[in-house]
């Protein structure tokens, strides 16, 4: 190779050596798994929360929400409630931004408390109702002291309920299709015996065709008044208040105004 030659390989490389520094630079710069499981009552082996904590990182992005988990032994005695909204004001959580699109589940061991908070898109596709559908699923399993389980569950059914438009019952979505299925097939049926009863021909025939209007008349008229009946009917009140004394609670608002859906129960 003359002169010129390794000139030419010498300024190529360099070239090459130049446009993948960037590329070095952001791998070396992409971000690791966040921390999604923060066992601070310290109930997981920490295979289990690497564990978990992979699978929250896996299903996030999926829905652009970050699944959290915070447990507790709670020291100050505080309200299971405002340890979550306490948490979310303080540490900020939030897959799209600082104080974004969360789901926390919080477990207080000391007075065996659960609650479950949706923030903004996560409000919004996890409201209350199916908030108490991820807790009555995962309780069983907390009570029995299988929180690896319980955990993994509760990442799993939320993301998977927020597949779901708000507004439908994710649980019964075969029930549904089965019901719009019928109803279309009786307005389809419907819609056939019309086009069959108006393909015969139309009926010219009436009560005045053979009738005489000369000769027609009303003889007599008689009115008789029988009798007059009432019927009652009680009407029941509803007294009974939502959630049940095993749950419930509802979501509110963080003293750093976040609004949030909620459900609260023990295990």
């Amino acid at each position: 190779m003359n002169k010129r030659g390794v000139t030419t390989y010498l300024l190529l490389t360099l070239i090459a050596l130049w446009m993948l520094t960037p590329l070095t630079a952001w791998a070396e710069q992409t971000p690791s798994e966040k921390k999604l499981i923060y066992d601070e009552a310290d109930i997981l082996n920490p295979e289990y929360i690497e564990d978990l904590n992979a699978l929250a990182n896996e299903y996030g992005p999926k829905r652009e929400t970050d699944f959290i988990v915070f447990t507790t032994d709670n020291p100050e005695d505080e309200d299971v409630v405002k340890l979550t909204e306490d948490f979310y004001d303080e540490r900020a959580p939030g897959y799209d931004k600082a104080h974004g699109n969360a789901v926390i589940l919080t477990l207080e061991m000391r007075n065996r408390d659960l609650y479950l908070a949706g923030f903004y898109k996560g409000e919004k596709y996890l409201d209350d109702s199916r908030l108490d559908k991820i807790r009555n699923k995962i309780a069983p399993m907390l009570t029995a002291g299988d929180y690896h389980g319980a955990f993994a569950e509760y990442i799993r059914t939320s993301y998977r309920y927020m597949g779901f438009r708000p507004g439908v019952n994710p649980d019964n979505l075969l029930f549904d299709t089965t019901i719009q299925l019928v109803i279309a097939l009786v307005i389809g049926a419907l819609v056939v015996v019309v086009m069959a009863f108006r393909s015969g021909g139309r009926v010219t025939v009436n009560s005045r065709t053979y009738e005489d209007s000369g000769d027609s008349g009303v003889i007599s008229r008689q009115d008789k008044y029988l009798r007059t009946t009432v019927t009652k009917t009680k009407i029941e009140s509803n007294n009974s208040s939502g959630g049940g004394g095993s749950g419930g609670g509802g979501g509110g608002t963080t003293s750093g105004g976040h609004s949030h859906s909620g459900s609260r129960g023990s295990f």
